[in-house]
């Protein structure tokens, strides 16, 4: 018992001196500064009024049409499809180069004979061996 008395009284023997210093030297927070007032609200601008402009329903379309290239035949999708394969043939690397490749060549002669692109598509697909279909084949 004698022992935990000695070592006691040296820590009370400085935590009294050091609460006491603590709570001396503690200050009252000063208050914060007033905020600056807020600026007014500006005033919201007057609304426009807004016209709608009636468009002749008496254009004629065909002029429409021609001048626009709307309507005529499409270009041949197969040519298209053909194209963008070799394209990608040309970018990709190996093994894929050489599905495309086969690819365009399947396509390149079914556009030479004259084939509809949905006989063919699925077989450029099964030649591409699960790769994407290019935009152009779509």
């Amino acid at each position: 018992m004698k022992a935990s008395g000695t070592v006691t009284l040296p820590i009370l023997g400085w935590l009294v001196p050091l609460l006491g210093l603590a709570l001396v030297s503690c200050k009252e927070d000063e208050a914060p500064p007033p905020l600056p007032s807020a600026a007014p609200a500006p005033a919201p601008p007057e609304p426009t009024v807004l016209t709608i402009a009636e468009e002749d329903a008496a254009v004629d379309v065909a002029e429409d049409v021609k001048k626009t290239g709307v309507g005529g035949r499409p270009p041949n999708s197969l040519s298209t499809c053909c194209a963008a394969l070799n394209q990608n043939a040309a970018n990709a690397p190996e093994p894929n180069a050489s599905y495309l490749r086969t690819a365009a060549t399947l396509c390149a002669g079914a556009a030479a004979a004259g084939s509809a692109p949905g006989s063919v598509l699925p077989q450029i697909r099964a030649a591409l061996k699960g790769m994407n279909m290019p935009a152009g084949c779509q």
